[in-house]
């Protein structure tokens, strides 16, 4: 579960790094690189690096989306238990 009391920290329109969002959110870096490859949290490539405009860490830790990566891991949950019993 994300942390939700760091949202007057991060500023809507502030445009952080990976490393900034990391340590906003108090995730680990492969949590974000899932967050981004699941579409959880959208962000820019510049160059070879990523930024993340503050709107959407502030979405990221709403009620909504954290719904919707529950979904998301449920999914794909169910889907590696399918896999497994084929084996």
């Amino acid at each position: 579960m994300l942390n939700t009391h760091t949202t007057e920290e991060i500023k809507p329109h502030a445009v952080y790094t990976t490393s900034e969002t990391e340590k906003i959110l108090k995730i680990s870096n492969s949590t974000l690189k899932r967050l981004l490859k699941k579409g959880l949290l959208k962000a820019n490539k510049v160059g070879k690096q990523y930024r993340i405009l503050g709107l959407e860490i502030l979405k990221l830790v709403s009620p909504v989306v954290e719904h919707k990566a529950i979904e998301a891991y449920l999914d794909l949950k169910k889907k590696v238990i399918e896999k497994t019993e084929e084996w």
